[in-house]
């Protein structure tokens, strides 16, 4: 029995709305079994964004709440197209993207925010796919964090 949604609602945690698309792209893509997640970046709750850059404006243990309101706008966009968390069997893929100083070095760290809320919803069977992090330049409207993931639909 899926129980994505129960262990959501466990964790008290608050969807920000689902992000509508800024740019030519669609914000998920269902194929086969297989659900693709466009990159992702930190709406809150109330719409607006988390902004920085970590090394700079931002701490490591920031950014990875920060990578963590990522994992729930992803959520919001899953809801959103799929209905319901449960809909999701596993997680395959994450690639995390991290806008830091040159010098920064926990790019995981960062990600482990969103990881770990998969991990959490999913269970870590499901819910720890393979991943990447990696550190950029800058990212859009200077998020400090942007993910993309593909997910295996239950069908």
């Amino acid at each position: 029995m899926k129980r994505a949604e129960q262990n959501f609602t466990a964790l008290r945690l608050i969807l920000p709305p689902a992000p509508k698309p800024l740019g030519v792209y669609k914000p998920c893509l269902i194929d086969g079994k297989y659900l693709y997640v466009s990159g992702h970046g930190t709406v809150k709750s109330d719409g607006s964004l988390i902004i920085g850059r970590i090394g700079q404006d931002m701490t490591a243990e920031e950014g990875k709440l920060a990578a963590r309101q990522v994992g729930l706008a992803i959520l919001a966009t899953i809801k959103a197209h799929v209905g319901s968390l449960n809909k999701v069997k596993r997680v395959i893929k994450v690639l995390g993207m991290v806008n830091c100083t040159p010098d920064f070095e926990k790019h995981p760290f960062v990600i482990n925010g969103a990881s770990e809320l998969f991990a959490a919803v999913w269970g870590e069977d499901d819910g720890i796919g393979v991943r990447s992090a990696v550190g950029m330049g800058s990212l859009p409207d200077n998020i400090p964090v942007e993910i993309e993931a593909l997910f295996e639909l239950d069908l």
